[in-house]
Formats: structure tokens, C-alpha cells, sequence
């Protein structure tokens, strides 16, 4: 009644903006009712969802677990939340969904090892993948449907190829060679010991893949692609910040990317692929006919390859052993450095085995226990892939212990909190090579054989394993032959400090830069050293040569980030 009087005492044209401004208020209303209503049902799913999956810490609406992640290392998080709730999975939940992370070596072991037909597959990975390395790279394909699976075949089988169990055995004679170079290099300059196995990692998968190795440390294929690899790891940790905060809000990938900084260039595809153009030149010149690209090329009919394909596998083998295993190396200087203890045991087996005279072999192999224990130590102890590589999703719904595990969910193993557990490894941040010597009072139970879960599991485990196993045997062996690796000394006697903690945040890590001594063992010792390294430059010849193309130039916006993910341009030399 009162409405109806306030109505009849208005003019008609105030009536109508009072109508307009009940109308807009409605549709506030309702916005925020619908809204809200929408906020408390998916809540309650996810509520719902938490109380079958793994335990964790509780999630807000929308955006979960996000951020609660810690600014840096979130595995040791992620392993302190394990002990914690005192399980082997936890939940962590990015924006609305959950992901599952395995901080046990047996329930990885379980879950995709026994189980691998249905953990083969990935997750929805939206700034690495869709925005990044794309669908048609290796490591982010899925495996649901048997087209998918069939085209996973085809790129795993084509990089057995390049470095399966199998194939690798025909590198060691050039692989042998460039350890000795690595050993005359460390001889003539320790200080760049960095540097020297960048170059050393390098020209093995450049060798591999192109027939073509690299001779300088300053060869921009190294500095530049070394540097892409570091920046395709850091795109790859869960975090708070941009760009992986995408992955909690992924509306925010749909901007285009000249009014959204926070793409950091991700998401435009390029026609033309830096790691296709130097596939097709090394294709293209005389030589090494039996490389890896040539291979590919001449199987591009049979399984209908695109440049695409062909730029991701090339461009993989390099992920697979360059930056990778140069870090183990780097780690493996730290840990003689840090722990030299470890060192004795492995001179007095070298000195008796095998003697001044000559640097250790592939046939020394079983003749060496500790040594092939110290080798499994680097790989434990700091393993570059800390977080098992890519993660994986299953195909089904599946159980664990009780708990949930959703098809399709982000399910990873955290290799740090795996190799840093008591039970299978007391004492875990000490390097200590008995903890692999059979029947030692050290060694404890571990499933798999190798004792190390370092390269991932099933049908996802790293396909450089074994290029990367027999890399680090033979120049691992021959640095412990041939050097005294030590804390570096002042000027007035005093030591300069190690912080083994002190490692780099991205996927692939590697110790922050340090000082170091490094020096021959011998007399005899050197002059060894100096005959090997000529001898290995000598039979390396073959292997000369180089490329026209530079990453810096060769699109033309010169940034790394849009090098590797972004830009339209066709590329130029």
C-alpha cells in the first residue's frame, strides 16, 4: 500500500529510473545468489572429494591448496606434510583440483611399477604442455585412447632408438673418448669445472643426435639450450606465482598475450622449430649417416611425422642428456668436496684394479664394486630430477591404501622425500657409497634393483636412463682415478665452507656455484691424463663440425622464454 502511494505521488519519468534501478539491483541479486550457490556446491565437492583422497592440509574454495605452497623447494614441503599425517600420499589441492604426490619409495614402486597400464598416461598440464612443449612432445602425451597410445609408441620406440638399453652400448667408444677430453679439460682448467661438463654432456647427445660434436664450452648450443632447459624446469614446479599460478586459475590462459603479462609469452606456436631446423641440417650434410636425426627422417614417411615431432624428439634427447647429466656431475664434485671420507675406499680399489698407468675402462665395470656404489650414491643422494620428471594420471578410478586416486588426477613422486627416508636410507643427507655395497651393515631394502628411483618409474621412466647410467659410470670412475677433489684453501690457510643444501629450485636441480680444489692425484697420474685427452681429441676428429644456427638469432625476438614457447615468426638464420 505504501509502494503503491510513493509510485502514484512520482512523476512517470522518476518512475521509470526507479524501475531501472530495482532491475539492475535484481540482477545483482541474482548474480551474486547464483553465484554464491554455485561457490557452496563446488565447495562441498571438493569437501566431498577430500574426504576419499589422501590426506593434506585443508583447502579454501577455488583456489585450494595454491597458496599455502612454500616460495621455494615445495618437495621438502610436500615430505614434511607426509610425516605429518604419517602417509605415504598426500593431497595438495591447485585451485579445484587435486593433486597427489608420493613421498614412498614403495607405494611409487606399487602404484607405477606394478600398475603401470594404468599410470602411463598424464594429467592435464596447462602452462608445460598446452601452452608450452605442446601435445605432440613425448613427455606430455596422454594415453587414453588407443590413437593416443599408438602415437606414444611410435616417439618411445624412436627414441629407443637413440638411447635405449640397447643402442647405447655402441656410443662407448666416443663416449669413453669425451670423458677422457672432460679429465684432460679438469687438467689444464679445474676452476671451470662447471663448464667443462656442460660442454662434456653436450657434445654426447650432439654426437648422438646430429653426429657433429661440440668442441668449446662457449658453444652457443650449450649456453643457450642449457639455459632453455633451466627455464623449461622452472616452468614445471607447483607455485604461487606466475606463470604456474595459471594451472589455479586457468580462465587467466585465455587472455591474449599482448595484454597479459602473466603468460610470460607462453602459448603462441611457431611454425618452425629451432630444434627441426638443426635436425634438418644435420640431415642434410655428408657424414654420420647412423644419427639419430637421420634415423628420423627416414622413418618420417612410415609413421607420418610432422616438423612438430621431429623438432620435440630432437629436441628431447637433449633434455634427456645435457643438462641433466652435467648437474649430476656438478653434484657429484659437492659431495667429494663435502664428504671425504667417501674418497679413500675409492682410491685404494682404483690403485689396486687398476693402476697410474691408464684410466679406468668399460671392462673394470664389475672389477669395481665401490666405485659403481658411488655412483649410485651421486644419483640418490641429490637427484637432478627431484621431482620424478613429468607426472602421471591415471586412465581409471583406482584405490590406495583406502584412499581415491581419480582418473585423470596429477599424481607425482617426489623423489627427494624417496631417497631422504630413514628407513631405507639412515642418515640421508650424509653421502655414503656402502649404503649399495651388498651385506653391508649401511644397506637396507629398496624395491627395484637398481636401489635409486633417480629417473622415474614404468612406462614413463626417463628415456636417457641408461645413456645417463653410462655416462656417469665411466667419468665418475675416471675423476676419482685420476684427481684429488677437495675444499678450496684461502690465500691464508682457511677453508672455504659448502652448503650441500644450497641447490637451485627448478625441476632439474643443481648446486648454486662453489669453489672447489681439484688436482691430480700423481705425477703419473697427469701424464696419463695428458695422453688420454690428446688421444681422445685425436679419434674425436671425425666428429667435427658445426651449425649455421643460433638460438639468440634465430627467431626474431630475441628472449628465451618466447625461444622456447612463444612467438609467430617464422624463424631465420
Amino acid at each position: 500500500m505504501l509502494f503503491d502511494q510513493l509510485l502514484a505521488g512520482l512523476r512517470p519519468s522518476n518512475r521509470g529510473e526507479l524501475f531501472s534501478h530495482i532491475s539492475v539491483w535484481h540482477l545483482i541479486t541474482s548474480i551474486l545468489l547464483i553465484g554464491g550457490i554455485t561457490l557452496v556446491i563446488d565447495y562441498s565437492y571438493m569437501l566431498y572429494m577430500r574426504s576419499k583422497l589422501p590426506p593434506g592440509p585443508f583447502p579454501w574454495p577455488v583456489v585450494g591448496n595454491t597458496f599455502m605452497l612454500p616460495d621455494s623447494k615445495p618437495w621438502i614441503w610436500f615430505e614434511e606434510l607426509s610425516k605429518k599425517h604419517d602417509a605415504s600420499l598426500i593431497t595438495i589441492w591447485v585451485g579445484r583440483n587435486p593433486t597427489i604426490w608420493i613421498n614412498d619409495a614403495w607405494a611409487a614402486s606399487e602404484l607405477f611399477e606394478k600398475r603401470a597400464g594404468i599410470y602411463s598416461s598424464r594429467p592435464r598440464m596447462l602452462v608445460f604442455a598446452e601452452l608450452g612443449a605442446g601435445q605432440d612432445n613425448l613427455l606430455n602425451m596422454y594415453t587414453t585412447s588407443p590413437e593416443q597410445r599408438d602415437r606414444w609408441r611410435v616417439h618411445r620406440k624412436l627414441i629407443h632408438h637413440g638411447v635405449g638399453v640397447q643402442s647405447v652400448r655402441r656410443y662407448r667408444e666416443f663416449q669413453n673418448n669425451e670423458s677422457r677430453v672432460v679429465a684432460y679439460d679438469l687438467l689444464k682448467g679445474p676452476n671451470d669445472y662447471v663448464k667443462h661438463f656442460e660442454r662434456y654432456a653436450t657434445s654426447v647427445v650432439s654426437i648422438i643426435a646430429f653426429g657433429r660434436r661440440v668442441e668449446s664450452w662457449d658453444d652457443p648450443i650449450i649456453t643457450e639450450v642449457i639455459a632453455m632447459m633451466h627455464l623449461a624446469a622452472d616452468l614445471n614446479v607447483p607455485g604461487k606465482t606466475f606463470p604456474m599460478l595459471m594451472e589455479t586459475f586457468p580462465w587467466l590462459a585465455k587472455f591474449p598475450n599482448e595484454i597479459a603479462p602473466w603468460k610470460y609469452g607462453l602459448g603462441k606456436k611457431r611454425a618452425f622449430h629451432f630444434f627441426y631446423a638443426l635436425a634438418d641440417e644435420a640431415a642434410k650434410k655428408e657424414g654420420h649417416k647412423d644419427s639419430f636425426v637421420n634415423h628420423l627422417f627416414s622413418e618420417s614417411p612410415k609413421y607420418n611425422l610432422k616438423e612438430a615431432e621431429i623438432s620435440s624428439l630432437t629436441g628431447n634427447l637433449f633434455g634427456a642428456g645435457s643438462d641433466t647429466s652435467s648437474s649430476t656431475l656438478i653434484t657429484f664434485i659437492l659431495a667429494c668436496c663435502a664428504f671425504p671420507e667417501a674418497l679413500e675406499p675409492a682410491w685404494e680399489e682404483l690403485d689396486r684394479v687398476v693402476g697410474p698407468y691408464r684410466s679406468p675402462s668399460w671392462e673394470d665395470e664389475d672389477k669395481l664394486p665401490y666405485i659403481k656404489a658411488f655412483v649410485k650414491e651421486v644419483l640418490r643422494w641429490r637427484s637432478v630430477a627431484i621431482i620424478g620428471g613429468q607426472p602421471h594420471a591415471p586412465t581409471q578410478d583406482d584405490y590406495y591404501k583406502g584412499w581415491l586416486i581419480p582418473k585423470g588426477a596429477w599424481i607425482q613422486g617426489n623423489v627427494w622425500a624417496i631417497h631422504h627416508n630413514d628407513r631405507e636410507f639412515p642418515d640421508p643427507d650424509r653421502f655414503n657409497p656402502h649404503r649399495f655395497l651388498p651385506g653391508h651393515p649401511d644397506s637396507r631394502p629398496f624395491p627395484g634393483e637398481r636401489g635409486y628411483m633417480t629417473f622415474g618409474w614404468g612406462r614413463r621412466v626417463c628415456s636417457g636412463q641408461a645413456l645417463a647410467e653410462q655416462g656417469t659410470w665411466i667419468t665418475v670412475a675416471r675423476i676419482l682415478w685420476g684427481f684429488n677433489i677437495q675444499k678450496k684453501k684461502r690465500a691464508d690457510g682457511s677453508t672455504v665452507e659448502l652448503d650441500i643444501f644450497n641447490y637451485t629450485n627448478g625441476l632439474n636441480m643443481r648446486p648454486q656455484p662453489f669453489e672447489c680444489s681439484i688436482t691430480p692425484r700423481s705425477e703419473d697420474i697427469r701424464q696419463t691424463i695428458e695422453r688420454e685427452g690428446k688421444q681422445g681429441l685425436t679419434e674425436l676428429e671425425q666428429y667435427r663440425g658445426e651449425s649455421k644456427y643460433r638460438m639468440s638469432t634465430f627467431y626474431s625476438r630475441n628472449n628465451l622464454a618466447m625461444d622456447l614457447y612463444g612467438g609467430d615468426e617464422k624463424g631465420s638464420q
